[in-house]
């Protein structure tokens, strides 16, 4: 059987904080379609990994590679969140990182303003991202009126809003009860299934787990074989 082509590719990864080796040559080929589990626990190197793919930190040493709409690698400029995102990377954030003072469509709309998508396009592909992900009806609310499911919901349909190639989701149910999570995880299955998003997560819970085609273990900054 033949595999599907290669999204993601990661190559000698390092990171170091002063003492600390939080990364240490991580190389991982991610495939479209796959919903791939990053385990580990807390200090693992997980989100020094997850913040390094898109973009907040610079590695030490190292190469990113993102495949383009014909499935062709090409590196991604590292250190640069906006080169992630024009270049097909999501990034869901375990702590929503909402803008409190936007509402939910002008937090999805954000993300296709940076890029210079013009406005008639901009509001019709950010409704389109909260319709996905259920919160058509609350576009309007700011995230101090909503749920956190909800504004989980939100930062997953800003992650999709620009149509990437793969999107990263760290420690994605870390701040939600058992059914909210549960809720997140069928949404995130169902975006991968009807829209093909490939995801890349990271955690340790083994709800996430369960989700996942293909899980890789993380231990002290290092990807076990």
């Amino acid at each position: 059987m033949t595999q599907a082509p290669v999204v993601l590719r990661l190559s000698g990864l390092s990171k170091r904080f002063g003492a600390v080796q939080a990364n240490e040559a991580v190389s991982l080929d991610l495939r479209r379609g796959e919903i791939l589990a990053l385990l580990g626990e807390n200090g693992a190197g997980k989100t020094t990994l997850m913040n390094m793919l898109f973009g907040h930190y610079l590695p030490d040493a190292g190469s990113v590679e993102v495949a383009d709409r014909d499935g062709r690698l090409a590196a991604l400029p590292l250190g640069q969140p906006q080169a992630a995102l024009s270049a097909g990377v999501g990034m869901v954030h375990q702590h929503f990182t909402l803008a409190e003072n936007l509402t939910a469509f002008e937090n999805v709309e954000y993300v296709l303003a940076l890029q210079g998508v013009p406005g008639a396009e901009r509001r019709e592909r950010a409704m389109e991202a909260l319709k996905w992900v259920g919160l058509e009806a609350q576009a309007d609310r700011r995230p101090d009126l909503l749920s956190g499911g909800q504004q989980q919901r939100v930062a997953v349909a800003r992650s999709i809003v620009h149509r990437p190639m793969v999107v990263l989701a760290d420690e994605p149910t870390a701040n939600l009860d058992s059914k909210t999570a549960e809720s997140l995880l069928e949404l995130m299955a169902r975006l991968n299934q009807e829209h093909g998003v490939t995801f890349l997560f990271s955690s340790h819970d083994p709800r996430v787990l369960e989700r996942a085609r293909r899980v890789v273990e993380i231990l002290d900054g290092k990807l076990q074989q």
